[in-house]
């Protein structure tokens, strides 16, 4: 069917929509209970208040601390002196904010042509999204870290790049996964963005070395490079490759160092093309995709570092492509192997959202930055698609009424789509379990009643 053309008809096609989002994240995910979020709060609390030590602090009832870089403790300090429950409505609204600066990164300067109807769709969409979905409810940073990231790519594209580094510096300070990206401007030859980044990141670092010098004496001596603090590296949400190998019951570094050699050594060269083509979208989204892959421990939350992956597919007029690969990774599907990963079935379906982010890393086009124009030409003939992926949804509502993009882009030579404004001519759950098996990992309740009443043993 076509998409309503009434304002009745699309206030009801998104009360519907609405109504099947609501009923599906009360019945299927899981709720974390803000977890990630108490261990921060407590952190600080501890360390400001009672003159605790940031990596003994652990959450009551369980094993679980800190594990970020001192800066990342000392740029939450302020919530040390607030309530924990506005502490979780701030950290509501800071996520919120920045999934707002990353849509708006994504779609363009062409972002107003979808409308309220549009970007309502696209909203119920992102809401199925798992990895945004624990994000939130584990009050996590990492749409934050995204949006100083593709802050960054948006300054580098517009040519606005006298303080293009700032944000991915700051990122990688708080988290280190982000600190590949400097890599990337070291590849793309921006040798200014990359002194910036990597200055600001030190700069950073040495700064809670002044405030907590023996916070960050064992941090970088010792807890960085103890795993065990972070979680079971063969535990199911562990969707990185090394979390691949471990559920295979293959745990040695040297193989998995090798198999990052080859990760990197894709990406270098995919990175490059889509550099070489002026497609800093695909740029970007190809090193999220990287250092997902690589990192010892992925979290399903930290793979919202594929939104940028989605956009590019719809961007190069791949939507069908990108809402069924969207689908997947709304579907909690990896979970039904939370008891076991064994034989061939668990092999594929434990690691079903490595597979797709390894995926996309190969094939993921570049160099497509003019392709919104044949979305726009497309779906102006054709049937909107599901409701339930938000990627393809973008691609749907773009042909609701307003100002035709693709005729400017015609006129001046530049896309106006999906991507950093480029010009085409230059839960209670922990976040790493190390507790028995829930009983019945396939039932969400379960799960999370287990999770909420029964933490994991000390």
């Amino acid at each position: 069917m076509r998409t309503p053309t009434t304002d009745r008809g699309r206030v009801l096609l998104v009360l519907a929509v609405v109504a099947v989002v609501t009923a599906f994240t009360a019945t299927v995910p899981l709720l974390r209970d803000w977890f990630d979020l108490r261990v921060y709060y407590g952190t600080v609390h501890t360390w400001l208040h009672h003159g605790g030590r940031i990596y003994d602090y652990q959450v009551p009832g369980t094993t679980y601390g800190f594990t970020y870089p001192p800066f990342a403790a000392v740029s939450m300090a302020p919530m040390a002196y607030v309530g924990l429950g506005t502490a979780i409505v701030g950290a509501l609204v800071l996520n919120l904010a920045a999934l707002g600066v990353v849509l708006r990164i994504l779609a363009g300067p062409g972002w107003r042509r979808y409308g309220w109807f549009g970007w309502a769709l696209v909203a119920c969409g992102l809401a199925l999204f798992e990895p945004l979905r624990d994000t939130f409810s584990f009050g996590q940073v990492n749409l934050l870290l995204l949006a100083l990231v593709l802050g960054d790519g948006w300054l580098l594209s517009t040519g606005r790049g006298r303080w293009a580094g700032v944000g991915i510096g700051l990122a990688a300070a708080i988290k280190l996964t982000p600190a590949l990206f400097i890599a990337l401007l070291l590849l793309a030859r921006r040798w200014k963005a990359a002194a910036v980044a990597t200055a600001v990141a030190l700069g950073a670092t040495g700064l809670a070395a002044l405030v907590v010098p023996d916070a960050s004496k064992f941090y970088w001596t010792d807890a960085l490079w103890d795993t065990t603090r972070v979680g079971r590296l063969d535990y199911v949400s562990n969707q990185s490759l090394q979390g691949v190998l471990a559920r295979l019951g293959e745990t040695g570094r040297p193989l998995w160092a090798t198999v990052v050699v080859l990760v990197l050594a894709v990406w270098a060269v995919r990175a490059r093309r889509a550099i070489v083509v002026g497609d800093w979208t695909a740029a970007f989204a190809l090193t999220g995709l990287t250092a997902c892959l690589i990192s010892p421990i992925t979290w399903v939350h930290h793979l919202v570092w594929l939104l940028p992956a989605f956009a590019v597919l719809v961007r190069a007029g791949h939507p069908r492509i990108a809402g069924a690969l969207y689908a997947v990774m709304c579907t909690s599907v990896v979970w039904l192997w939370f008891d076991d990963a064994s034989g061939i079935d668990g092999f594929l379906g434990s690691n079903t959202y490595t597979w797709v982010t390894l995926g996309l890393l190969l094939w993921l086009p570049t160099g497509q930055t003019g392709g919104s124009r044949l979305i726009l030409n497309r779906i102006a003939a054709t049937t909107a698609p599901a409701p339930s992926t938000a990627a393809a949804t973008i691609a749907a509502v773009s042909a609701q009424p307003g100002p035709s993009s693709a005729t400017a882009a015609a006129a001046t030579g530049t896309a106006a789509g999906p991507g950093l404004g480029l010009a085409r001519n230059a839960s209670s759950d922990p976040t790493g379990s190390t507790r028995p098996a829930a009983a019945n990992p396939q039932s969400s309740s379960s799960r999370a009643s287990s999770y909420t009443v029964k933490p994991p043993p000390a």
